[in-house]
Parts: C-alpha cells; sequence; structure tokens
C-alpha cells in the first residue's frame, strides 16, 4: 500500500511538503493548475509509483479546491447552477478516464501528462482573458454625431455570450475524460469554458472552476480506485500542505495582476512540461 519512499532524507521531504503549499497557492490564485504540479512533485521528488501518483494528485487536489472555494464563495465569486451542471457532466467523463487509466502504463500516462502540461502552457500564453464586453467596445464606431454605436449582436455577446447546455454539458465530459486519465488538465480547461460557453467573467469562472474541479477530481479518483490503492497517510500530509497554500492563494487574487500571474505560470509549467517528456521519451 505504501508507495512513497519515505526513508528519503528529511530535507527532501520537507522540499515536498514546501512545493505542495505551492499546490494551493496556484490553485487559489488561477482555479487551477494544481495537477500539473502535484504529479511531478508525487513521481521525481517522493518517488511515488506514476499511476499512484495521479490517483493521488486527484485527491490532493479536490481536498485542496474544495477549501480555496470558501473564500470565492464568500466574496461571491461562484456560479453554483452552472458550476453543478458542468460538474455533473464533468464527474461521469473523469470516473470514465480514471478506468481507462488501468490500462495503460505508468510510462505512457507520464508522457501524456506531460503533453497535457505543455498545450496547457500554449493554451495559457496564447489564450486572452479579455472580457466579452471589452471585445464589443472594439467593434464599436462612432456616428456622424460622434456618438458610439455598438453592433447589436456584439451587445448580445457581450451581456450574455452564452452556448446551449448540451455544448456546456459536452465540453464538460470531455474535459472530465482528461482529467480522470492522466489527472491533469482540470483548471485550466474550466476556465475557459466557462468564460466562453458559460458567460461568465473571469473571477466568476475562477471561483467556479474550484467547484468543477473538486467534483471531478473525487469522482477521477473513483475510477482509480477500481485499480489503484494509494498511501492516504501521505496524500493526508500532502493536502494539507495545499490547503494552506490555497488560502493564501485565495487572499492575493485581489492583489496580483492575473494576466502577469498567469503568463509567468505558464512558462514554468511549459518547462516542466518539456522536461518531463525529455525524461520519459529518453528512459
Amino acid at each position: 500500500m505504501v508507495v512513497a519512499n519515505l526513508s528519503m532524507p528529511s530535507n527532501m521531504y520537507v522540499l515536498a511538503v514546501v512545493l505542495s503549499f505551492f499546490i494551493g497557492v496556484s490553485l487559489g490564485l488561477l482555479g487551477g493548475g494544481g495537477s500539473i504540479l502535484t504529479v511531478p512533485i508525487l513521481v521525481y521528488v517522493l518517488g511515488v509509483d506514476p499511476k499512484k501518483a495521479i490517483a493521488m494528485s486527484l485527491v490532493v487536489v479536490g481536498i485542496t479546491s474544495l477549501a480555496a472555494l470558501v473564500a470565492h464563495a464568500r466574496a461571491g465569486n461562484v456560479a453554483w447552477r452552472m458550476g453543478a451542471i458542468f460538474g455533473l457532466s464533468g464527474m461521469a467523463g473523469s470516473f470514465l478516464g480514471g478506468i481507462c487509466a488501468g490500462f495503460l502504463s505508468g510510462r505512457v500516462l507520464l508522457i501524456l501528462f506531460a503533453l497535457m502540461a505543455i498545450a496547457t502552457s500554449f493554451a495559457m500564453l496564447c489564450g486572452s482573458q479579455k472580457p466579452a464586453a471589452a471585445e464589443a467596445e472594439e467593434l464599436s464606431s462612432a456616428d456622424e454625431n460622434g456618438r458610439l454605436v455598438v453592433p447589436e449582436a456584439s451587445l448580445v455577446d457581450a451581456e450574455k455570450h452564452e452556448h446551449p447546455l448540451w455544448r456546456i454539458i459536452l465540453d464538460g465530459l470531455v474535459v472530465g475524460v482528461v482529467t480522470g486519465l492522466v489527472g491533469a488538465g482540470g483548471g485550466f480547461l474550466v476556465v475557459p469554458a466557462l468564460v466562453l460557453l458559460a458567460g461568465l467573467d473571469i473571477r466568476e469562472a475562477l471561483g467556479t472552476s474550484l467547484l468543477v474541479i473538486s467534483m471531478k477530481s473525487f469522482a477521477g479518483y473513483l475510477g482509480h480506485a477500481l485499480h489503484e490503492k494509494i498511501d492516504f497517510q501521505l496524500t493526508a500530509v500532502v493536502s494539507l500542505s495545499a490547503v494552506l497554500g490555497s488560502f493564501l492563494g485565495g487572499y492575493f487574487t485581489l492583489l496580483v495582476p492575473q494576466e502577469v500571474l498567469r503568463k509567468g505560470f505558464a512558462a514554468f509549467v511549459l518547462v516542466v512540461g518539456v522536461l518531463q517528456l525529455v525524461k520519459e521519451l529518453m528512459a
């Protein structure tokens, strides 16, 4: 049952706890990024088997997301109805992905994880967080009297910008499968989907994503639990450190420019993903 190398030097174990703290910070600040950090920490720092690490990361991220959700909920940044719809469809997909992971080797899962990290980083670096209202303003023009004229379609997009319910459910299902399979791709796929498909503003999407991530993570773990047993003691230690970090991250959401933070974190994720991919391909 015990998969971590707990006989490692104490300074390495302390390092793992410190790094776990930043898992929570990233979740609290960005509404995602927890799994992108958790799996490499468990595998390359604590020596956990890759398949077990993915299962453990789902528990860690699920618990941490719930803790980070509290601050966002108090600030009114959670769309509960939309979160429940997206989350329930994501749970179904995540459970299925967790089951499918049992048919793949740990090395294949780590390669898929690295590819997901790289894709996530590019999406963060190239993506825009510009609200629909700002886009509508750019599309506007002035009439002969100097008054601002905004196309009617742009006004609709700025005010509502919602897609059909089936599209939101389908997207939640697909994102859930990815999360359950490799233990990653949660927040940074959920946040853009909530903005583009559900019409939420970025802060509300960040808060709602934590609800969705927690639901998907626990469902994904149940899928993995059918074929993997994890070290619950180690999981609890990492989770506690991450939860403490999430409180700090939630506090800093009002102080740190989101776009600057997102770009910096994306660059870090890109480096981690590339190094992990090279390591696994050369193994």
